[in-house]
């Protein structure tokens, strides 16, 4: 096990420092940062972070490029000199260093982390960081922010630019939160940082500085679009056809699916997205394909998507099995309207990794004709799903059955 170095500057086998930095610049690094930028033959970073360090700097200054190189190839070249990346804050919350480590042995780096600008805000507002909803939306879609929105919680939310938090706000007031509290912290830590609050419905079209964090107190107004926890949204949540697998199956059949945290979906004849969205929604880790073959549906599974805040669902707009060639292999897979097609359950089961599950609904007779064979050669467990719902019978009501479905549900060996 290699030795620890927690205060030694560079060496043989350590020759890569990270070293976060604030707002403050040069005054709010201790000795030891200082140190090492001084020694550092190259440093890198943003213009801003490198113009704030220049006065301690005897190396070469090297701006990260544009665009950003996520596979950091410039630092790796420099293997074997003495490197410093400057990042903002804390490296490994959200930043710089996390993109390193995954071409970096950890072992050969000095990490000198500054506080976050979560840490920062909570400490502004007297908030538990524990307790509180924390998200990056720097460089990704603000629809991301959807399902925290539940009532009564705490969000920090770190954003690309000054336009960014209106736009937020809007968000919030368009999904029935117009009345949260809202907090935009400018330029923390540094000495004119700024703390501005607001109602959310209350913000327009203002711009704030572009170094900001957004803290959010929320308050789910009459009919506020809440994304509850659990499986089965309701049914209006999401534009669709009629293609749509319907909210007491979708509970049972995501149920059935078993999700895991990092798992990937295949959901094939994803109609409404229905199955990908609420799978992407059990964690943030979580990834699906949505696989639909009829463009006005793709579109409509898209659109859900971003406004129920999983915009980096993948959909992929050709009919299976042919659309399934040359996809990341999934740890589950679904199967929807188009199940019926020859060879789709046999494409999808060869497809499964091992361990996976694959869970497939049937209405029509032919699809269920497909899931009894297929549970003739390979086993599995069947199920008939049957719902009713009272509706109106003259001046009385009555239970009106829906299509009975059945389903199968197959765990790969």
């Amino acid at each position: 096990m290699a030795s620890s170095d927690k205060t030694g500057s560079f060496s043989t086998t350590k020759w890569l420092a990270v070293v976060g930095i604030g707002a403050d610049g040069v005054a709010g690094l201790g000795d030891h940062a200082k140190t090492i930028i001084a020694e550092a033959e190259l440093v890198f970073g943003g213009q801003r972070h490198l113009d704030m360090v220049a006065p301690l700097m005897t190396g070469s200054a090297a701006p990260w490029p544009a665009p950003f190189d996520s596979e950091m190839k410039a630092v790796i070249r420099e293997r074997g000199r003495k490197v410093c990346v400057l990042a903002s804050g804390d490296p490994f919350n959200h930043g710089v260093g996390t993109t390193l480590t995954r071409y970096v042995d950890p072992a050969e780096m000095i990490v000198i982390p500054a506080p976050s600008s979560f840490s920062l805000a909570a400490a502004r507002l007297g908030w538990a960081l524990n307790e509180v909803e924390t998200i990056s939306l720097h460089g990704r879609a603000i629809e991301r922010i959807r399902p925290l929105l539940h009532h009564g919680r705490r969000i920090l939310a770190l954003t690309s630019d000054g336009a960014a938090p209106a736009d937020i706000a809007k968000l919030l007031a368009d999904s029935g939160f117009s009345s949260s509290a809202f907090t935009v912290l400018e330029r923390l830590g540094a000495q004119d940082e700024r703390i501005l609050s607001h109602r959310a419905g209350a913000i327009g079209d203002q711009r704030f500085a572009d170094l900001n964090i957004v803290a959010i107190e929320v308050v789910a107004g009459p009919g506020a679009q809440v994304l509850p926890l659990g499986f089965g949204l309701p049914d209006d949540l999401f534009a669709h056809d009629g293609q749509i697998t319907k909210r007491e199956i979708r509970a049972a059949t995501l149920s059935a699916l078993a999700p895991q945290r990092g798992q990937l979906l295949w959901d094939i004849g994803a109609g409404s997205g229905s199955v990908s969205i609420e799978w992407m929604l059990a964690h943030p880790s979580m990834r699906s394909i949505a696989i639909e073959h009829h463009p006005e549906r793709a579109r409509r599974i898209s659109e859900n998507a971003k406004r129920l805040g999983v915009p980096d669902l993948k959909i992929v707009e050709c009919p299976a099995p042919a659309a399934l060639d040359g996809l990341e292999q999934p740890e589950a897979i679904f199967i929807g309207g188009g199940g019926s097609r020859d060879g789709i359950l046999d494409h999808a089961a060869k497809a499964l990794r091992a361990g996976g599950r694959l869970v497939a609904n049937a209405v029509t007779l032919e699809m269920e004709a497909a899931l009894l064979a297929f549970h003739g050669r390979f086993g599995g467990d069947l199920l008939r799903i049957s719902i009713s719902r009272a509706e109106p019978v003259g001046q009385m009501s009555g239970w009106r059955p829906a299509m009975p479905v059945t389903q199968l549900i197959w765990v790969k060996p």
